[in-house]
């Protein structure tokens, strides 16, 4: 049967946004259409991608760097700038190429952070919608600075956004108090909303009941619709066959010694922790976390990536065996579900908390940078599921601090209240993408106006 539209959905490259379009590429086909998940040449041949992952099928754009991507580039502002010219170019050729095939092009779905990729589409006239893979608390924070609606620096606290909580600076997006730590990435962040008025829907990787109020302020301004989680559909609603994992890990290694790991644990008694695929720790903040864990007494698996185990030393490791395994690489939504996990000690990325929300794992929050700590301040005081670290006057998270954390989501009468509130908004969660769901809804009325703009 063909399809009833071909959508090329185009991410930034970076594993974070490649997740979360490619399930939602998965959420397309199953309703009938045609999905390219478009990646770079460098993250294609890394990957050892061939024409499609599972249903869906693989092409790929050039960044300018094919032969080592990101870490090819001289900086920052160079990636960005190169990536602009040589996607741009390189994704009109492939629109053309495939105006000349049996399945046309009808949309592209784009990251925001890329929106050059918004301009393409429209100069070939087609249907276009963007797809944020931050919360819509977030991307409301953005669009308010963007719009002159919020001026920095900020002085006034608490900062004041219709549809959020009152905010501290400490709850803002990190580029937000410095600005110039960044300021490459922090233009890309506000660029997202720089020619937005042009797309025909903004896609957003959240679900309507968590985020009601803030959706609706936004609704008023532009066309949202929420379309997640993005979670593999086996651990939500079952509806799409086989799809059990992302498929797509930059770093992945051997499952098998986390998940038999944690088989052989009780229930609720694992502390998981990682800090995405972007962590960049000291070696102070490492031994603090790997004490902290230690004195709690409670099992733990630790995902440190490859790059990052040169910082801890070795003797440290030696004394954690006892309680802990410490990995390299783990299927995090999948050692989420096991159900022996407790405590999610994360970074509060945005994939990461809603994976956590999506699978009933109340969370320590220990926020990094970007997004993360907003998403910290939904975690502990909106949701209330979970707890946030405080640093140091050295900007460090002593052990003593992790220790109390984590045992305030493992054992206190708190705790108990966070794991009822993080398995209720699981339920929301299903229900969400589940038929007639808010999100499954939604997904329905973008396809329905994608195919009747043919």
């Amino acid at each position: 049967m063909k399809p009833k539209a071909h959508v090329l959905l185009l991410p930034y490259p970076g594993q974070g946004h490649v997740n979360p379009m490619m399930q939602f590429a998965r959420r397309l086909v199953s309703k009938g259409l045609k999905a390219t998940l478009l990646t770079t040449v460098f993250i294609s041949k890394a990957m050892g991608f061939g024409s499609s992952v599972g249903p869906v099928k693989i092409d790929v754009i050039s960044d300018g760097y094919d032969n080592g991507g990101f870490f090819e580039a001289l900086d920052v502002e160079a990636y960005l700038t190169r990536l602009r010219a040589e996607g741009s170019r390189t994704l009109g050729e492939l629109i053309v190429k495939y105006r000349g095939s049996t399945n046309p092009v009808d949309c592209v779905v784009y990251e925001p952070f890329i929106p050059w990729a918004l301009d393409v589409a429209k100069d070939y006239g087609l249907f276009a919608a963007a797809f944020f893979t931050q919360p819509c608390a977030v991307d409301y924070i953005y669009y308010n600075i963007q719009n002159k609606l919020l001026t920095l620096p900020i002085t006034s606290n608490p900062v004041l956004i219709p549809g959020l909580p009152p905010l501290e600076l400490r709850d803002m997006p990190s580029f937000v108090g410095v600005p110039k730590s960044y300021p490459a990435y922090f233009a890309m962040l506000l660029s997202q909303f720089s020619n937005a008025e042009k797309a025909d829907y903004l896609l957003i990787n959240t679900f309507y009941k968590l985020e009601a109020e803030v959706v609706d302020t936004m609704s008023k301004i532009c066309p949202v619709l929420t379309v997640g989680p993005t979670v593999p559909s086996v651990y939500l609603d079952k509806r799409i066959e086989n799809d059990i994992e992302y498929n797509i890990d930059l770093f992945k290694l051997d499952a098998s010694i986390s998940m038999d790991w944690l088989s052989t644990k009780p229930p609720n008694s694992v502390v998981y922790v990682a800090f995405g695929s972007m962590a960049d720790l000291s070696q102070k903040q490492m031994e603090e976390i790997a004490w902290g864990l230690k004195n709690t007494g409670f099992y733990f698996l630790w995902v440190i990536k490859a790059s990052e185990q040169e910082k801890f030393p070795k003797t440290e490791v030696e004394k954690l065996t006892d309680m802990g395994l410490v990995v390299t690489w783990s299927p995090q939504v999948k050692a989420l579900a096991t159900g022996t996990v407790g405590c999610f000690l994360t970074h509060s990325g945005w994939n990461s908390t809603i994976e956590a929300l999506s699978l009933a794992v109340p969370m320590v929050a220990m926020p990094q940078w970007t997004d993360q700590p907003p998403n910290a301040k939904l975690v502990e005081d909106v949701w209330k599921v979970g707890v946030r670290v405080k640093a140091d006057e050295n900007g460090i998270v002593t052990r003593d601090e992790i220790e109390s954390c984590v045992r305030e989501v493992m054992e206190s009468e708190r705790g108990k209240e966070m794991k009822k509130n993080v398995e209720k908004w699981r339920e929301l969660a299903i229900e969400a993408v589940s038929e007639g769901g808010s999100s499954d809804k939604n997904v329905d009325e973008f396809i329905s106006n994608l195919v009747s703009s043919k």
